[in-house]
C-alpha cells in the first residue's frame, strides 16, 4: 500500500467558526491552528498545505487564566538600538484583543512557507458579528 499525497487541485477547503467567548485564549488558539493545518483531516501531510478557513469571533471576551493578565507581556524589537517596546496583556486585550488571538495562532503555526500561507486563511474579530456569512461557515465547538 502506498502513502496518500494530497494534490493542490484536490484539496477541499472548509470555512469553521470558532466562538473564543468565556473559553481560554490558549485552548482557541491551539484549536485555531489545528484546523489552519488540517491536522483533523485524514488527508494530513505536514508538506501540503491542506488547512481550512477560520474564523474566531468573541475575541474580547476570550480569558486568560491566572495572572497572566497582570504578568504577562507582549515584547517586541524595533530593530533600533534601545528600541525593545513591550505591553501588558491586560492593555492589549482591553484595546486589541484581535491582535492578542492573532499573536497566540501565529506562535503555534510553524515558521515556514506553508505557515504563513495558512495564516491568511485567518480571520479573528473582536464581536460576534464577522463578514463571511456568504461563505456559509460552520460553527466548531471546543
Amino acid at each position: 500500500m502506498s502513502t496518500y499525497m494530497p494534490k493542490a487541485n484536490e484539496i477541499s477547503r472548509k470555512w469553521y467558526v470558532i466562538d473564543a467567548a468565556g473559553k481560554p485564549l490558549g485552548r482557541v488558539a491551539a484549536k485555531a491552528a489545528h484546523l489552519l493545518r488540517g491536522k483533523h483531516k485524514p488527508t494530513f501531510a505536514p508538506h501540503a498545505d491542506c488547512g481550512d478557513h477560520v474564523i474566531v469571533v468573541n475575541a474580547e471576551k476570550a480569558i486568560l487564566t491566572g495572572n497572566k493578565l497582570e504578568q504577562k507581556y507582549y515584547r517586541w524589537h524595533t530593530g533600533w538600538i534601545g528600541g525593545l517596546k513591550e505591553v501588558k496583556y491586560a492593555h492589549l486585550m482591553k484595546n486589541n484583543p484581535e491582535k492578542a488571538m492573532t499573536l497566540a495562532i501565529k506562535g503555534m503555526i510553524p515558521d515556514t512557507v506553508i505557515g504563513r500561507k495558512s495564516l491568511r486563511r485567518l480571520r479573528v474579530y473582536r464581536g460576534p458579528e464577522h463578514k463571511n456569512q456568504a461563505q456559509k461557515p460552520e460553527a466548531w465547538t471546543l
